[in-house]
């Protein structure tokens, strides 16, 4: 006969293997769904770049999809470094904590006691960093445009607190109280000033304090900064997109981009020119959580909402945004856009995850990471569907309307691989029309509305261009149903009493 203690004790260890064979199980299932995911997304062109998913401080999944150049077929891979863009501005924030735990400043100081020259004394710190500040942004850049109008130069972010004395302009809107969402107005510029506010009080150029209290620390080998928006890390991809819906092969922002003048005109610091690998970020992140960085403390700051968000939108608190829904855990993240770049990095600090994705192909990434996000706790999300309007597009651009409308045709019966989706097909309508290319742009709004009947928006954007083309009756038409299905399109309204005057 077998001892009572020891059956129990065989039980227990019989539990515990069964138990650990479980969560792996579990754990590769997560794999597999997230490579799932991620490579529906590429074949179906909606993922190009790097992607880290870690839990627990352990890597779970790691993967490079496409080109870092696509000129030149060069892969990326582990080692290829992004811009980080606005993502910059978690480390900026760490910073200026650092700072106030060293006693160098307060959150509820005046910009203005550190720079009396800044026109604006009411601007505390914390509004910076919370994006609450209220500064004339648009105003801002405009005036800067004026000077480059006006001579051949360049901007750094020494130029920024001359520009606001030279504008005289007034802060915009009326103050209101802290946790109004309304009182929120994202803007670089407020990370501009905070770069100086570093370099004044540690008394060295901002660039060299975040490699000697964040990088060093942190052992973000592999991070750097760029010079006009570009790295100078041998490592780093090429910026690309596809500049419209309909364009057959991306481009290099930097020499076909419309907006090319920007990369050797502003050379800001602060707000979004760290360049990065998907690992050093996980680094910073770790960094962050072990207290390297930070005291919990101060972390718990900037982690609860100046301005909050709302069931359908984030909050933001010094220098992380913030969800709204914690439900599954306290979840904070920021995201980094530019012209030819996506970024996310998001942690869900409560379950001590994270999720990093670069896209250097421009597609959008906050919906990807969140479903990451998803798969990694378990839950299901939809395969994406490729875009039916890019491949409807590149064959009404080329002049294919007859083999157009038969593509259409045919991927809309195969809902499980190709995804019609109307606000696509309306920016496909719209930039046939914004490059004044009429005939295109005629055919494909038109289109729009057929395909979705009771959307006010596509009957709108149908009567825009019938407008242009002269079929005055026809837009009356379409105003006239789009605001019968939206009595509130305010800007429709207005739009019908001028045409029918």
């Amino acid at each position: 006969m077998i001892p009572m203690n020891q059956i129990i004790s065989f039980q227990l260890i019989l539990g515990a293997v069964l138990s650990l064979i479980t969560a792996s199980v579990k754990g590769q299932d997560k794999v597999l769904s997230l490579n799932d995911y991620f490579s529906a997304l590429y074949q179906k062109d909606q993922f190009n770049g790097n992607v880290l998913v870690a839990e627990n401080g352990r890597i779970i999944y790691e993967k490079s999809f496409g080109y870092a150049n696509y000129s030149s077929q060069k892969p990326n891979t582990a080692n290829t470094s992004f811009p980080i863009a606005s993502v910059t501005k978690t480390m900026t924030s760490t910073a200026i904590l650092q700072l106030i735990e060293k006693g160098k400043l307060q959150l509820s100081d005046a910009y203005s006691k550190f720079f009396p020259a800044f026109p604006y004394p009411s601007v505390t710190i914390k509004e910076l960093l919370s994006h609450t500040s209220r500064i004339p942004s648009s105003n801002f850049y405009r005036f800067l445009d004026s000077l480059r109008n006006v001579k051949d130069t360049f901007f750094t972010n020494s130029d920024v607190i001359p520009a606001f004395v030279a504008m005289k302009k007034p802060l915009v809107g009326e103050p209101k109280p802290e946790g109004d969402r309304f009182v929120f107005s994202y803007s670089n510029i407020n990370y501009h000033l905070l770069a100086l506010l570093i370099e004044k009080l540690s008394g060295m150029p901002y660039q060299g304090y975040l490699r000697k209290y964040i990088f060093f620390p942190a052992g973000m080998e592999s991070t750097s900064f760029s010079e006009f928006y570009f790295g100078i890390d041998r490592n780093i991809c090429k910026e690309q997109r596809y500049r419209y819906l309909f364009s057959d092969a991306p481009e290099s922002i930097d020499t076909t981009s419309d907006n090319a003048y920007i990369f050797t005109t502003y050379n800001f610091k602060g707000h979004g020119d760290v360049v990065s690998t998907a690992q050093d970020l996980m680094k910073f992140g770790q960094a962050l959580e072990k207290n390297l960085l930070l005291k919990e403390s101060t972390l718990m700051q900037a982690y609860t909402p100046v301005v909050y968000g709302n069931p359908a939108t984030s909050g933001y608190g010094l220098g992380w945004s913030i969800l709204h829904d914690s439900t599954k855990g306290k979840i904070v993240f920021h995201h980094g856009g530019g012209i030819g770049i996506e970024v996310m990095f998001v942690r869900n600090i409560t379950k001590h995850q994270t999720v990093i994705l670069f896209d250097n192909m421009k597609n959008p990434a906050f919906n990807v990471a969140m479903n990451a996000l998803k798969i990694l706790n378990g839950e299901s999300v939809s395969s994406p569907g490729k875009s039916i309007a890019k491949l409807y597009g590149r064959q009404i651009a080329k002049g294919n309307f007859v083999d157009a409308e038969k593509l259409l045709e045919k991927l809309s019966k195969d809902s499980a691989a190709y995804e019609l989706n109307e606000d696509q097909m309306n920016l496909l309508g719209y930039q046939f029309l914004w490059n004044n290319i009429n005939d295109k742009a005629l055919m494909v709004l038109k289109k729009n509305v057929e395909l979705f009947p009771s959307s006010w928006n596509s009957y709108d954007s149908y009567g825009e261009i019938l407008l242009k083309v002269g079929r005055r009756e026809d837009a009356i038409k379409m105003y006239q149903k789009s605001i019968e299905l939206n009595p509130k399109n305010e800007g429709g309204k207005k739009i019908l009493q001028e045409i029918l005057k």
